[in-house]
């Protein structure tokens, strides 16, 4: 009778101790991918911390200590994502040096971890991503008819920039193919935002492999001429072969006058 309660004992005394073996060994065997997971989220917090504290430092005074704006001073950023944030400090046009400037082109003002902080802060909002561009899947012709058609009136067909109503449109020849894509996502300024209806992801692929290939143009056999666009060289064209026609035809009058 007695070896009964003993035994059971025993083996009571062995499942405690697998169990605790098990739970000891499953934190171990999860580790790693949980790890990971931790790692990336804390380096998330930790990135968006520090934007958080770049952002009231530097971009407070406009857009307030919690991204809701100022009035008289700048807008709200909540909502406006990663996509307007990256696009307005990398072609440092943020920050303006007083409101109501009209935001241009410039070299950033940030450095690129600083950039990243902010960028994060401001995505921690919610709103577009930084979208992915490929302008290698994309199509030149198809990027110049879209271009032409969407861009071209604003940018002109060489994106060397121009004016449109009420503001000077800039040259692209710096733009990056994800800057391209963000502008026409998100519509910086007066431009206008093209959604995937009106330009799908392929256009916008087609589009930025259109400006990368401009940027950089095959002149051989030729004068470029600035890239201004083709009329205006076609102009210089007519003006040079103008003076040529002139300056012969002087010199042939020149001539006969001297034989006779």
């Amino acid at each position: 009778m007695t070896e009964g309660p003993e035994r059971m004992l025993a083996v009571a005394a062995a499942a405690l101790a697998l169990g605790a073996g098990v739970l000891w060994l499953a934190p171990a065997v999860a580790q790693p991918g949980e790890s990971r997971a931790s790692s990336g989220e804390k380096q998330n917090v930790a990135l968006v911390d520090r934007g958080h504290r770049l952002f009231q430092e530097e971009c407070s005074s406009c857009h307030g200590f919690d991204a809701r704006g100022v009035p008289d001073q700048g807008p709200s950023l909540r909502g406006t994502g990663a996509a307007a944030t990256d696009f307005y400090l990398r072609t440092g046009r943020m920050p303006l040096s007083y409101p109501g400037q009209v935001p241009t082109r410039a070299r950033p003002r940030y450095s690129e971890r600083q950039i990243q902080a902010l960028v994060a802060y401001v995505a921690s909002f919610g709103g577009p991503r930084i979208p992915a561009v490929h302008p290698e899947r994309g199509s030149s012709t198809e990027g110049q008819q879209l271009f032409t058609s969407h861009c071209a009136g604003c940018h002109s067909i060489t994106a060397e920039g121009g004016v449109a109503t009420g503001v000077a449109a800039p040259t692209l020849k710096d733009s990056t193919s994800t800057q391209v894509a963000e502008a026409l996502r998100m519509g910086p300024y007066l431009m206008p935002r093209f959604n995937r209806e009106l330009i799908d992801r392929h256009g916008v692929d087609s589009i930025a492999r259109y400006v990368a290939d401009i940027q950089q143009p095959d002149d051989a056999g030729g004068w470029g001429i600035g890239h201004i666009g083709p009329v205006p060289e076609g102009m210089v064209a007519w003006f040079l072969a103008a003076a040529a026609l002139l300056l012969t035809a002087r010199l042939i009058g020149e001539s006969r006058r001297g034989g006779g």
